[in-house]
């Protein structure tokens, strides 16, 4: 079963179509197992109202990839949630390959990656690899800060058509051509989200993050096309985690 199928079923199985952004503030060494304990205890409090968890470069770097994150995704699979890691693959094929195995190896089923660096001798080994082991790439489509015009918002030529469109409309045409299993679209540019699902319909589902801390909302997000909503620090800051999960997935439309 493909990770698009084993994410909708999560989703149906929770009915929320919330990914949990496991993302906190930098903490010194001396605090490192407590903040395993906090990660861990604030994914088992939200587990009924999301349906996979997304981790990043915020746990990676102090847990480490084989220690405690691996134990976060393991636990997420118990809660049957999928795991997506949040690595932004962008580099050369064989340093991207070698990134994949690894993160596949510590449980992951799915990862993110930038178009941006193209596929042959790029994200080729990173599809290949997840073909075989039967994982997920999701990739950039348009992130959610401000200075995302600035790359992904540029204008460039088609080379096959000699079109002028935006960076993030290739990234799309991309997704559907390398047969990626999710597009990121920040929650904070809706428009941006609606000329994405243009091109994406049903085939690409779009992972929206950036609802709440970073001004997108959720509702909005969702009737311009998301799919899934990516949020962190709404939920993980939030005085009542489970609480505000739960708001969100009975709220999203």
């Amino acid at each position: 079963m493909s990770f698009k199928q084993r994410v909708e079923e999560a989703s149906k199985a929770h009915q929320s179509s919330i990914v949990l952004a496991l993302d906190f503030p930098y903490c010194k060494p001396q605090e490192r197992e407590i903040l395993l304990a906090r990660a861990q205890t604030i994914l088992d409090m939200v587990s009924p109202y999301v349906c996979a968890v997304k981790i990043n470069h915020h746990l990676t770097l102090p847990l480490g990839t084989f220690g405690g994150v691996q134990a976060l995704v393991k636990q997420a699979h118990e809660k049957g949630l999928l795991a997506i890691m949040d690595c932004k693959v962008n580099d050369i094929g064989a340093t991207n390959q070698v990134i994949a195995e690894y993160y596949y190896e510590a449980g992951f089923d799915a990862l993110i990656a930038n178009p941006f660096i193209g596929w042959e001798e790029g994200l080729k080994p990173v599809f290949d690899v997840a073909q075989r082991l039967q994982r997920g790439v999701i990739l950039l489509g348009y992130m959610s800060h401000k200075g995302a015009s600035e790359g992904y918002g540029q204008k460039v030529c088609d080379p096959q058509t000699g079109e002028i469109i935006p960076q993030y409309f290739a990234f799309a045409r991309k997704a559907i051509a390398w047969k990626a299993d999710g597009v990121v679209v920040g929650a904070t540019a809706p428009e941006k989200i609606r000329e994405i699902y243009s091109v994406l319909g049903e085939e690409v589902p779009i992972y929206s993050p950036g609802v709440g801390a970073q001004g997108g909302a959720a509702h909005v997000a969702v009737q311009a096309g998301a799919r899934y909503l990516i949020v962190g620090r709404e939920i993980v800051q939030a005085e009542d985690p489970a609480e505000e999960a739960k708001k969100l997935s009975q709220n999203r439309d």
